[in-house]
């Protein structure tokens, strides 16, 4: 029986290949995570299904969720995170202020401030 596979939650995934949230969707799929792209604006980024939010993610665990988004979007959805929890909260360059981590940490989220991208052995430029 195989391990089931990892599953992320990408906050800003994109249609445009140039930018990070969609280079994280092929980075996350070429190591064999399932990809769950969020963005409440489109319906499918590089031939996944699009969720607008974390709460219409298929129901299972998360292992991470993982922000490209501003930071004044993103403090919108820590909130959700209280009704879909992950083992790992996951802000990428540019995603960070003080607001949203003083958010995270008032939810009681350990945030990983780093390129997730990078984290799972893969080179952003290389997409």
């Amino acid at each position: 029986m195989t391990a089931p596979r990892p599953r992320i939650a990408i906050v800003g995934a994109s249609q445009d290949r140039s930018k990070f949230g969609n280079k994280a969707v092929r980075a996350f799929v070429a190591q064999g995570w399932e990809v769950f792209p969020v963005n409440p604006t489109l319906d499918e980024i590089e031939g996944l299904p699009a969720y607008p939010d974390l709460a219409s993610i298929p129901e299972g665990p998360l292992d991470r969720v993982s922000f490209y988004v501003p930071p004044a979007v993103g403090i919108r959805i820590l909130d959700q995170l209280a009704g879909r929890p992950a083992d790992e909260v996951w802000i990428n360059p540019g995603a960070e202020s003080p607001a949203l981590l003083e958010r995270a940490e008032e939810l009681g989220l350990d945030v990983i401030q780093a390129c997730s991208i990078i984290d799972v052995g893969e080179n952003p430029a290389r997409y």
